[in-house]
């Protein structure tokens, strides 16, 4: 496996790129795992929390499906190896680590703050209507719902954060940093002399007898073979087809609203100002009872005078990044401040000011300035979007389970596809002059190396038997079997001619460009 690395260094590159770097989101959805029995096998812990095999699963389909899409030929094979799937792994751990970090540092993503990034990000352009909202039909095909797509986005713009702190910590020290300037701004004059096999071409005339002899040369077999091919069905069992045939009553969506609901409630927010008199917790207790008297009578003028709260900030409270702005803190949702400063505010209406609230920082006096969301959609505004979901999630169920029964059924009658067509209405397809290896305009399954393999396969070339159950990714399975083979064979001299001639003549004009550079060479020595 290290050779095929060191032959191979830019595909480890980019492997390594999809295994160190946090991936987005509509690239293999995770989240069904209470309707398709995944594995929650234990495997790592981060902070507590443990990862599942089920969870670690469905992250390294994720990362399968982005390489298969960002480089067609890849051979995913390359990430079933345990050196692969440790790198893996450790992937998953550091993004939980990082959502981890995330979480204790507070880092908040306003629905403002989302939107923008939303419609202004090209990666999400697929995703984008005209209008600049969400193409729910879109989520849907991948099997994501808005409020999931809007989580999984928070959740990287937190990682980003993260990951934006720790690299944009990195110390240099000036000699190093000086030796890298100094390289990169060095110059050097040189001249070259170019010996090009183009340009001895015209002086190369191969004879008949060495064409022959080129050609019937085993070393050049191979340049002058007519590939191996077939002519095969096959049939592709998706999760698209599944999730279109199924049906959702009233009832059912009604029931999952109810179950759901605070996930169609919008999220509660308060806007508040505070005066601050800071009291360290491990103060002595004569300096913390010093803060609150401070704090009491600074609440009393508050209650005089209501109007002066926003003064009394600004020349009293300890909170220099409020105080300037009359103790203004902007909105906020929960979890965004200490546990009895968000109790205290979420606890009060608009326009209505807290008694002492002491909290690690010291004592605070709150007034709550703005309210918004808590309101709830009505079932009518999100039945669109809840049977999206429940269909989605039904299918997923589905597709699981005929998986195995898909896998059974061309494993046990592999004579025919037909069975398994008929099972799950499927088109039997046909495809002609397919290849070991894919080429352009392959593309889908018949571009697929894993399904290539299988149907190339000794079993499949000799006896014409079905292929087993392919994964070819994007919650799709293949099967397919050759109906007719034509093995590899060499060519006749007379139809390959042409090609030999230009082999041997660019082979000939290739060794004479090395005989005058080696030659050059040895005179300017």
């Amino acid at each position: 496996m290290f050779d095929f690395f060191r032959r191979h260094t830019r595909v480890l590159q980019f492997l390594l790129v999809l295994l160190i770097f946090p991936s987005f989101v509509f690239f293999g959805i995770q989240g069904y795992s209470r309707f398709t029995g995944t594995d929650q096998q234990e495997i790592a812990k981060v902070a507590g929390q443990p990862i599942t095999q089920g969870e670690f699963d469905a992250a390294l389909r994720e990362r399968i499906d982005r390489a298969r899409r960002q480089m067609p030929t890849l051979d995913v094979k390359l990430f079933e190896t345990p050196e692969m799937r440790a790198m893996a792994l450790d992937s998953v751990i550091r993004d939980r680590l990082m959502l981890v970090v995330a979480d204790k540092l507070h880092l908040v993503t306003t629905d403002d703050r989302l939107e923008r990034l939303f419609k202004s990000e090209a990666e999400f352009a697929q995703l984008r209507n005209p209008d600049g909202s969400v193409n729910r039909d879109t989520l849907a095909a991948i099997g994501m719902t808005s409020e999931q797509f809007a989580e999984r986005l928070r959740q990287d713009i937190s990682r980003r954060q993260v990951m934006q702190a720790l690299t944009g910590s990195v110390f240099a020290p000036a000699a190093a940093a000086a030796a890298a300037l100094d390289a990169m701004y060095q110059q050097r004059e040189v001249q070259v002399e170019r010996f090009d096999a183009k340009d001895q071409l015209a002086k190369i005339a191969p004879t008949e007898a060495e064409l022959e002899a080129y050609y019937k040369d085993p070393a050049n077999a191979a340049q002058f073979q007519a590939p191996e091919e077939a002519s095969i069905e096959y049939v592709v069992l998706d999760l698209d087809a599944l999730r279109k045939g199924i049906v959702v009553s009233d009832d059912d969506l009604r029931k999952y609203y109810a179950e759901n609901e605070k996930r169609y409630t919008s999220a509660e927010e308060r806007r508040a100002s505070h005066i601050l008199v800071k009291a360290d917790k491990d103060a002595p207790k004569a300096e913390r009872e010093k803060a609150r008297a401070k704090a009491e009578t600074l609440l009393a003028e508050v209650r005089k005078s209501p109007d002066a709260f926003a003064e009394l900030a600004r020349k009293n409270s300890d909170d220099e990044g409020s105080a300037t702005k009359g103790g203004d803190l902007d909105f906020f949702g929960r979890g965004a401040m200490v546990k009895p400063f968000e109790d205290a505010a979420f606890g009060l209406k608009q326009g209505e000011t807290s008694g002492i609230v002491e909290s690690d920082f010291g004592y605070h006096i709150i007034r709550v300035t703005g309210a918004r969301g808590g309101e709830k959609k009505s079932f009518d505004a999100v039945k669109p979007e809840l049977e999206t979901e429940v269909r989605n999630q039904i299918a997923q169920k589905q597709f699981a389970d005929a998986a195995v029964q898909f896998g059974d059924t061309v494993y046990e009658q592999p004579e025919s596809l037909k069975p398994a067509a008929d099972k799950w209405k499927l088109e039997i397809r046909k495809a002609a002059h397919v290849a070991r290896a894919p080429a352009p305009p392959a593309s889908g399954v018949l571009a697929n190396p894993k399904f290539l393999e299988a149907l190339f396969s000794s079993d499949s070339t000799r006896d014409k038997r079905n292929t087993k159950a392919i994964d070819i990714g994007a919650n799709q399975l293949a099967a397919g079997r050759i109906v007719q083979h034509v093995p590899a064979h060499q060519l006749p001299f007379a139809q390959v001619k042409d090609k030999v001639r230009q082999q041997l003549a660019t082979t000939q004009a290739a060794a004479l460009a090395n005989k005058l550079g080696t030659d050059r060479l040895a005179a300017l020595r």
